[in-house]
């Protein structure tokens, strides 16, 4: 792989895995990942300070990491990673964009080119375009860009039908959106590389004057939705053994219900040739959790 993945394998350990790379339209792959359950309560707080030490390597670009680690100035990096995150009061998307980044290096192993947190220069600042872009290797002489979209709604249905409109907006001919993006990695590209061999591999990809013959590259999209799952006063009563079983069924029902809804809008011509890579997790209070969560992130 010509780029470090950041995040371990083990990060996943904090989920309890419903189902995994489920066979959707056209060939694509679903994951349902529940974060686990303790005393009848989804984990957050784990959650929270994994994302705490992974933060610095999705907030800041490679170049910039390594050189603060190299002259081991830590509260630095931890501090200058924090201060892009906007603030929690008005902040409803950067965790569901933080947790694509994760799910996408951890479970399908594609390392970073981009995050939109990089290019921030103020924290209250949107950037538009892709969430993230990464890079899937399929065999050594195909790769992946894959350009990343994060819903976190309530209604699950409504946040897949978001992600796929923000999607099919990057897909418009007429407003160049995805050729932004690959030049925006090509301009970042060198923040990215954290050798020869992957500087070398990324001109081929990104520069067509550069690329070999035998090399093929296509484009592809991850996306991380994130819904509520309401939890009655009777369920939280529950031994804590019924308490998982119950909501993991619930889970798994809201999701398989919804399934008709992702393959009807992976069957949209606009989105012909490409895969998806999709990434689904319940929270309970959504709205809620997502603040406190940013704002514990920004401590």
């Amino acid at each position: 792989m010509p780029l470090r993945i950041d995040v371990p394998e083990k990060f996943l350990n904090l989920f309890h895995k419903i189902f995994e790379n489920e066979p959707i339209e056209n060939g694509n792959k679903l994951n349902l990942f529940s974060l686990k359950i303790s005393n009848n309560a989804f984990s957050y707080a784990t959650l929270v300070e994994e994302l705490g030490d992974i933060l610095t390597a999705y907030a800041l670009s490679r170049s910039a990491y390594d050189e603060l680690c190299s002259q081991k100035k830590y509260t630095t990096l931890v501090s200058k990673a924090k201060e892009r995150l906007r603030k929690a009061e008005s902040n409803d998307g950067e965790l569901g964009e933080i947790l694509l980044y994760t799910m996408l290096e951890a479970h399908l192993k594609a390392p970073k080119l981009l995050t939109k947190l990089e290019l921030k220069t103020d924290p209250n600042h949107y950037v538009n375009g892709a969430d993230g872009v990464h890079l899937l290797k399929i065999d050594d002489n195909t790769f992946q860009f894959i350009f990343g979209e994060s819903k976190l709604y309530s209604d699950l249905k409504k946040g897949v039908k978001k992600a796929f409109e923000s999607l099919k907006n990057l897909l418009k001919e007429d407003l160049n959106k995805l050729r932004y993006e690959i030049q925006l990695v090509n301009s970042n590209f060198l923040k990215e590389a954290h050798d020869e061999h992957s500087v070398d591999l990324l001109k081929k990809l990104l520069i067509p004057r550069e690329n070999d013959e035998d090399l093929n590259i296509d484009h592809s999209f991850g996306i991380f939705l994130g819904f509520d799952v309401e939890i009655t006063d009777d369920e939280r009563k529950l031994n804590n053994a019924d308490f998982r079983e119950t909501i993991y069924e619930k889970v798994e029902n809201a999701v398989r219900a919804i399934l008709p809804t992702i393959n009807d809008q992976i069957k949209q011509k606009d989105f012909s040739g490409y895969n998806f890579y999709i990434y689904i997790v319940p929270f309970s209070e959504l709205k809620k959790q997502r603040k406190k969560m940013i704002a514990e992130l920004k401590k």
